[in-house]
């Protein structure tokens, strides 16, 4: 019986986790859930799942979580709150594997925390690796965590390299495959709403990744996440439209044989993967039915109308902390955007202003990766504020 920590339970991959859990109650335990401030939501899943401790990450819900328990009879179920007791939930000895699944750099930390004690990460939190790079990959070697990638693209990344040689790593080319979003075939998006960028045609998503997926910026940041993943330079790494979302991700070696991870969108087939590795745990995604399936196609992404995703290859380039600035200025615009304070267009501006006008050198501990993204949120505010 293993304890599982779900950081980021009201999100989507945290329901996705919830419901191949439940699958596996003779396996698994929710030991903890965590939400940011949807204290009645997390309560509702308290209820359903009933962990050990149910936590807030903002401090000032807390009471508002107990009383919310209370009110559902659940005041056997400890209270935490705060970014200090995310950091501390993540390291609880009692917890064998820590689903990071809280969205942008707010998972930084509890990551970070995970690694160090030496859990399995089931990640889904790409930030902590933009951000993070080489120091969150130095702490998982030298603690002996498992990191375990949750992103559906570098799930399968995963699986197409685990036979490899480290001769053939050094030769190979990694295919990131992207649905193109919903503007793949809209040419003017000078008039995108919220509403417009988050219907997703394929995945069912949260609000922030759906833009980033819209803007192309999901793809860049899963290039900048892969290279440190996989160590991949970024002309070894490739990003083609697939906009039926069937292949996952690609692996091309030397001999020019390719190897493919396919299956439906869904979710569940990555965590359920991570969660049982080395082991497969049976599947709850639709079969594929190759003969009902029609055609599989592919096309170049349009760096002219999402430039993003050449941002990102850019800062992976620069070094330094340029990821964590692109990144900053991204979730600051998409914020912006999805309250129409900017238009679509002014997310990639803002970025782009960013990265021209802040340059910052390579952290060399997680305080000072926090202290970068701090400085170019402000800054990054500051330019919008103009």
């Amino acid at each position: 019986m293993q304890n599982i920590a779900i950081f980021g339970a009201t999100g989507s991959i945290g329901g996705s986790t919830l419901d191949v859990l439940s699958h596996y109650a003779d396996c698994y335990r929710v030991f903890a859930l965590t939400a940011n401030s949807r204290v009645e939501e997390l309560a509702d899943l308290c209820a359903k799942h009933h962990p050990k401790i149910a936590l807030v990450a903002d401090a000032s819900q807390k009471d508002a979580l107990a009383q919310a328990l209370a009110q559902r009879s659940l005041t056997d179920i400890e209270v935490w709150a705060g970014e200090a007791d995310l950091v501390k939930l993540a390291a609880l000895p009692e917890v064998d594997v820590a689903v990071l699944a809280i969205v942008g750099a707010a998972g930084l930390a509890p990551t970070f925390s995970a690694a160090a004690a030496g859990k399995r990460l089931l990640l889904a939190n790409k930030e902590s690796v933009v951000c993070g790079g080489a120091l969150l990959m130095q702490s998982v070697r030298e603690h002996q965590a498992e990191l375990l990638p949750v992103d559906s693209e570098h799930n399968a990344i995963f699986q197409c390299l685990a036979s490899a040689s480290d001769r053939d790593r050094t030769k190979a080319r990694l295919i990131l495959t992207a649905s193109g979003g919903p503007f793949r075939k809209r040419m003017d998006l000078s008039d995108v709403t919220p509403e417009d960028a988050v219907a997703h045609p394929t995945w069912n998503m949260g609000r922030k990744i759906s833009v980033d997926s819209a803007t192309l910026m999901n793809k860049g940041l899963e290039v900048i996440e892969a290279s440190w993943l996989f160590g991949f330079p970024p002309d070894r790494i490739d990003v083609v439209i697939h906009p039926q979302s069937l292949i996952h991700s690609m692996v091309q070696y030397e001999d020019g044989c390719i190897l493919a991870q396919l299956g439906a969108p869904d979710m569940r087939t990555p965590i359920a993967y991570s969660l049982g590795w080395p082991e497969r745990l049976d599947g709850f995604a639709k079969r594929v039915d190759f003969a009902a399936l029609g055609s599989v196609t592919f096309e170049a992404p349009d760096i002219a109308r999402f430039p993003q995703l050449s941002y990102a290859y850019e800062a992976l380039r620069a070094g330094g902390a340029a990821s964590i600035v692109l990144n900053a200025a991204n979730e600051i615009a998409v914020d912006a955007f999805l309250n129409r304070r900017i238009k679509f267009l002014d997310i990639a501006k803002t970025c782009r202003t960013m990265m021209d006008s802040l340059i910052l050198p390579a952290p060399t501990c997680l305080e000072e990766v926090l202290e970068a993204d701090r400085l170019a949120r402000v800054k990054t505010r500051e330019v919008l504020a103009r």
